[in-house]
């Protein structure tokens, strides 16, 4: 995708919403004739992390001012490193319970060799640089987690 078509609605979706997300409407949205590969990436809510068994739902809230600009940023730069033709980045604020999807993000590209590392890449800056906050609960209490210190390194390619 070239730098200029970022920006037109019909290859580039990017939101934050507290609507559950709804899988096959992004996997709809990033077809297209031209595509040889659809990669797409749900992060979803489980019942432990790090250290913690028996978590029972995560609440997630972001900047709103900024968020999704920082989002398309990031799709921005996956688009200029790779020939990414169609890209959806959703990600859900408020509280989700265990197994609804908390992000989701598709790509589609020509080849599966570019469809993959794209897709990894806009999940990683996403957890890494946007100001999107997570609450653990569990019985007993709760925590926010730093996301970006919490799973440092978790099965992570070098940045």
């Amino acid at each position: 995708m070239k730098k200029t078509d970022i920006g037109t609605q019909e290859s580039v979706r990017v939101a934050v919403t507290s609507d559950s997300l709804d899988i096959m409407d992004l996997m709809q949205f990033v077809a297209d004739d031209a595509s040889g590969a659809t990669v797409m990436f749900s992060g979803t809510v489980r019942d432990h992390s790090p250290g913690r068994q028996g978590v029972t739902r995560l609440e997630y809230e972001a900047y709103e001012g900024v968020v999704t600009s920082k989002i398309r940023d990031v799709v921005d730069e996956a688009c200029g490193r790779w020939p990414v033709l169609k890209v959806a980045a959703v990600h859900r604020t408020g509280v989700l319970g265990i197994g609804e999807s908390a992000v989701i993000v598709a790509v589609s590209t020509a080849h599966r060799a570019d469809a993959f590392p794209a897709c990894r890449y806009i999940i990683d800056e996403l957890k890494h640089r946007v100001p999107i906050w997570k609450k653990e609960h569990w019985e007993g209490g709760s925590e926010w987690v730093r996301e970006d210190l919490h799973h440092a390194g978790e099965g992570s390619p070098e940045r």
